[in-house]
């Protein structure tokens, strides 16, 4: 390394003190979490100020607070020490003879259509390993290390390569007791009943009724919920009735938690796909994601 390297560099020891002291927003607390001084959080601190050449932190007080540089600095660096976690993480499952396939996923399809269906992938492949993070939007994923992605919307993910999963299907469910309360037989008496809404589909419902010709009126009204677990929580407490993904809800049509009121579904305009970075020539994330096309249409374990 030469000596405009070492300039710019600082050691990995006066990275994690910054990192610790902007998380805490406390030189004391940072001392604790390290093992460390406080004046030697401190020294390194202003190490690190003195090669950016600007404040890191003002004191308010007994407390330290971040400069606009310091916040700029921590978010960057945040990224940058969870990414060499990570390597060190890969390192180390190649060196137990395993591979980890890291997959960022939807956190209701995960938890409701993935991690359900996972034993029958453990068996085919034991030597992978399968690590789930919740994303819900697209990002860069070579530089967050992902391998496969799950994303719902449209084929617009930038610099990936993104293959089908399936369409998005929604047919109208409630709790049984729901169902027998508000006397709902007919497309009409639900149309009538109490609705509950995913925010992300505001207009699912409305569209839902228009293909069934019921176009007179607005069917905006009810509770609105930002993640399909909500809506279905809410479906099973009676709360409503709920326009949901029928492979989100096996498990409740099953054993009868949640019946289906009308059998007309609907179908999205947007679908599932599976992503990977376009760069990628991996076999491991490959066979994962054909496993994940194989199981569209299989019931869960």
């Amino acid at each position: 390394m030469n000596e405009f390297q070492r300039r710019f560099l600082p050691s990995h020891s006066v990275l994690r003190s910054f990192e610790a002291a902007a998380r805490h927003e406390s030189f004391t607390l940072a001392a604790e979490e390290l093992n460390l001084t406080q004046s030697a959080i401190s020294r390194q601190v202003k190490e690190l100020e003195a090669v950016v050449g600007a404040d890191l932190f003002r004191r308010v007080g007994r407390r330290v607070v971040l400069t606009r540089a310091g916040q700029t600095l921590a978010v960057e660096l945040a990224i940058d020490l969870e990414n060499i976690r990570r390597t060190m993480m890969r390192a180390i499952s190649a060196g137990d003879m395993n591979s980890t396939i890291r997959v960022a996923t939807l956190p209701t399809f995960a938890s409701r259509w993935l991690i359900p269906r996972l034993p029958r992938f453990a068996e085919l492949h034991p030597n992978l390993e399968i690590n789930l993070s919740t994303r819900l939007i697209p990002f860069d994923m070579e530089v967050e290390h992902f391998d496969v992605a799950i994303h719902f919307g449209e084929k617009n993910w930038p610099n990936t390569d993104m293959r089908l999963l399936c369409s998005e299907t929604m047919i109208p469910v409630s709790s049984p007791a729901f169902r027998e309360h508000h006397k709902i037989s007919t497309i009409n008496d639900l149309a009538n009943s109490p609705l509950l809404h995913m925010s992300t589909r505001p207009t699912a419902w409305q569209k839902y009724f228009e293909q069934q010709s019921l176009e007179d009126e607005t069917y905006l009204n009810g509770k609105y919920f930002d993640q399909f677990s909500m809506v279905i929580a809410g479906a099973v407490a009676s709360l409503g009735a709920a326009l949901i993904p029928r492979y989100l809800i096996e498990q409740e049509i099953r054993t009868g938690t949640l019946e289906t009121l009308i059998d007309e579904a609907i179908t999205t305009d947007n679908s599932y796909f599976v992503v990977t970075p376009a760069s990628q020539k991996s076999k491991n994330a490959n066979a994962f994601c054909n496993w994940l096309i194989e199981q569209i249409g299989k019931p869960s374990l």
